[in-house]
């Protein structure tokens, strides 16, 4: 156990926040888990991450505002640098900022409020007496503590991260946002998100997430469980952009029910270390899930990402399409991880998996792995190429450098992916690349 990892540390975590004896109880329980559970085999080098030198918590007086000229001047500067939608009378539906162990800003419009939207702190619902029995109900029911080491860090110290509710038949029309800065070096982030969409109704939900680079390893281990009710529609996206010091471990879990229909689309470009596999459970008939990620690694970085996808009822379908940039020694490795119930009927399930290497010194893995039975049908494509020199020598003669030449081939390679996100995300997906293809 780290000498910072203790139960007085639970403890204060859980005073502060003036829990419930329930989620103190809780909280002592995932320690125990991870005190008594292995280091996993999860394929990455985890040497470099030290938990006795991370700051698990930070204690803040910083209280959640609706009220933006309400947060401190210095928070406020950040988010703007960054570009971060905030203001109060755009067009925005619901924006909420983390920073660092704490939400410190929410905000979510009248309109939507009158339909019975829930958008808060996961802190305040938790405190809140008409939501406090539901977080109950759905805390850690998808992420089970027992299943992974650090899925049990994570419920002992987590602090932060969002509820949302869309009543049955509500459909928001605009996105509801969360966006997580972590500024403190050699800290941790643990946000805990819970979205639940009730029968009938739809929503769109992005995350974005960034972090200036420290010589200090720092460490993000979020969580975030979806409920997606019976003919719910889901579309959620996520653009993480953290420091090449950060070690990310982050886990997510979709629970979709009959007839949900579930869009995601994932953007990872930082990161010294990022293991990202969320898990996808196709819990009723004709529930569906379409996922399309990319991912960037640059020198140093070895991305891990993939998908798990459990099917459990008939005429369920499943379609992946993973796109990897690999240069400067970069390693990218994608696993799809495809499981099935017996005596399932009219279930698919296709993988397609795309590598684009920059250079010789650079790679790239997709890895399948199936367990399945009859009734399902599964297939596994995956290519991997360089920039073609013929593109790059036609643009050429469109008077195009050959270095911007090179970042609009990559930027067309990932556009299946970015077309997908809100305007806003898809350009700053497309600023990504081109900060850091060549770089």
């Amino acid at each position: 156990m780290p000498n910072n990892l203790t139960e007085e540390l639970v403890s204060r975590i859980s005073d502060s926040k003036n829990e419930p004896e329930w989620m103190l109880q809780h909280r002592l329980k995932c320690l125990k888990i991870f005190d008594e559970t292995p280091e996993p085999e999860i394929g990455v080098d985890l040497s470099g991450l030290n938990l006795n030198d991370i700051d698990l918590y930070l204690d803040s007086e910083k209280k959640v505002t609706k009220n933006w000229n309400e947060i401190p001047k210095e928070i406020r500067e950040d988010f703007e640098a960054l570009d971060i939608p905030i203001d109060e009378q755009a067009w925005l539906s619901g924006v909420g900022l983390q920073y660092d162990s704490e939400l410190v800003y929410e905000n979510l419009g009248m309109i939507f409020k009158n339909l019975g939207i829930v958008f808060m702190s996961l802190n305040e619902a938790l405190r809140n007496e008409e939501y406090a029995d539901i977080v109950r109900e759905y805390f850690m029911k998808l992420v089970k503590p027992e299943n992974y080491k650090y899925a049990a860090l994570h419920g002992a110290v987590w602090s932060g991260g969002v509820f949302v509710y869309i009543p049955k038949g509500v459909s928001v029309s605009l996105p509801i946002q969360a966006y997580y800065r972590f500024n403190a070096p050699g800290a941790g982030q643990f946000e805990h998100s819970i979205i639940i969409v009730d029968e009938g109704a739809s929503l769109e939900f992005i995350e974005g997430c960034s972090a200036p680079k420290y010589n200090v390893a720092n460490l993000h281990i979020g969580c975030v469980e979806f409920f997606v009710k019976k003919n719910a529609h889901l579309k959620y996206g996520s653009v993480v952009n953290w420091s090449k010091n950060m070690y990310n471990l982050t886990t997510k879990c979709l629970l979709a029910e009959e007839g949900a229909k579930v869009e995601w689309i994932s953007g990872v470009f930082g990161c010294k270390t990022s293991v990202l596999c969320p898990k996808i459970i196709l819990g009723g008939k004709n529930a569906s899930l379409n996922y399309n990620g990319v991912t960037m690694a640059d020198f140093s970085q070895d991305q891990n990402s993939g998908v798990r996808v459990e099917f459990l009822a008939d005429n369920c379908t499943a379609h992946i399409n993973s796109k990897s940039i690999s240069q400067n020694g970069g390693k990218n490795v994608f696993r799809s991880f495809i499981k099935s119930s017996k005596d399932l009927l009219n279930c698919a399930s296709y993988t397609n998996c795309e590598s684009l290497l920059l250079d010789s010194e650079s790679s790239s893995d997709a890895i399948p792995n199936y367990e399945v039975y009859d009734g399902i049908e599964v297939s596994h494509e995956a290519k991997v190429g360089r920039v073609s020199a013929q593109k790059i020598n036609y643009l050429a003669t469109r008077g195009i450098s050959e270095e911007m030449a090179e970042k609009l081939v990559v930027c067309g390679f990932i556009d299946s992916v970015s077309s997908e996100l809100p305007f806003e995300y898809a350009q700053e997906m497309n600023k990504l690349i081109r900060q850091k293809v060549r770089k």
